[in-house]
């Protein structure tokens, strides 16, 4: 799998940031999966008070235009953006396949400071990436989620392969290098591939890389400047020798079938 990682500044102008995304759409190859970060199109901050002067028709033609970037360039998008939801609005991570309809993945561990403005979400679906060999499942987090070890294993467990974390981490009271080993251990803890895309800002605070199975970073981009990474991975790599040594007579977490074990699927 070829992995396009976009690190790229989000801000509350959606026309803005729908240009960087065809910038960055455009410096891809045909068949790559591109990971952009959380509220990448909305834009997105630790104030929310903007999102109550952004028009939801502005996010529906961004979806519109991003779900036509991926058919025409043959590319599977991960992308970020708050979406309009029947009770207001959600903070979502949207897959964008190369054909057919996109998905919606909704955030179920909301920040403080999403809290009593947006919708969580209720569930933690899986996705399949269909490649010409096959599929690849995946699993998406988004930003503070990072810091709930659970989803992540849950996740493994429902079969995904690949992590894709969507982040617009850039709190200049971090402690610097935390976020980083939040994802080296997300990585290694659960023997999968990891590859975050954070914001280009200049109090960036976790870098957008990608992992390896083993906790080995693969490839990092510089923090607080736009820039685009590309690593080749082989997802036959990840493995689940620490799942299967679980002591679940001790400690239980397992994916259960009864919720629904795809994202939603949204007609284009």
């Amino acid at each position: 799998m070829s992995i396009v990682i976009a690190q790229l500044p989000a801000v509350w102008n959606v026309d803005a940031n729908l240009t960087a995304v065809r910038e960055a759409i455009g410096n891809t190859r045909a068949g790559d999966v591109v990971v952009l970060p959380e509220g990448m199109l909305s834009g997105y901050g630790d104030d929310l008070t903007p999102l109550a002067a952004l028009p939801p028709d502005a996010i529906h033609h961004a979806v519109d235009q991003v779900t036509k970037l991926a058919h025409r360039h043959q590319v599977n998008i991960f992308c970020g953006s708050l979406l309009p939801v029947q009770d207001g609005w959600c903070n979502a991570g949207l897959f964008f396949p190369a054909e057919g309809a996109y998905q919606v993945y909704r955030k179920i561990n909301l920040a403080m400071n999403e809290r009593g403005r947006l919708q969580a979400g209720d569930h933690l679906p899986t996705i399949d990436v269909i490649r010409q060999n096959g599929k690849v499942t995946i699993g998406m987090q988004l930003c503070r989620e990072i810091r709930f070890p659970e989803q992540w294993q849950y996740l493994a467990a429902a079969g995904a392969r690949v992590f894709f974390y969507l982040t617009n981490a850039a709190n200049p009271r971090e402690v610097d290098g935390v976020w980083r080993s939040h994802l080296i251990s997300r990585a290694a803890e659960n023997q999968r591939f990891l590859a975050a895309a954070n914001i280009a800002h200049p109090d960036q605070h976790c870098p957008s890389m990608v992992i390896s199975p083993r906790g080995e970073i693969l490839a990092e981009l510089p923090l607080g400047r736009p820039g685009l990474l590309r690593q080749t991975i082989d997802t036959d790599e990840a493995a689940n020798w620490y799942l299967e040594q679980r002591r679940q007579d001790v400690v239980s977490l397992a994916y259960q079938a009864d919720k629904p074990s795809t994202a939603q699927t949204m007609r284009p």
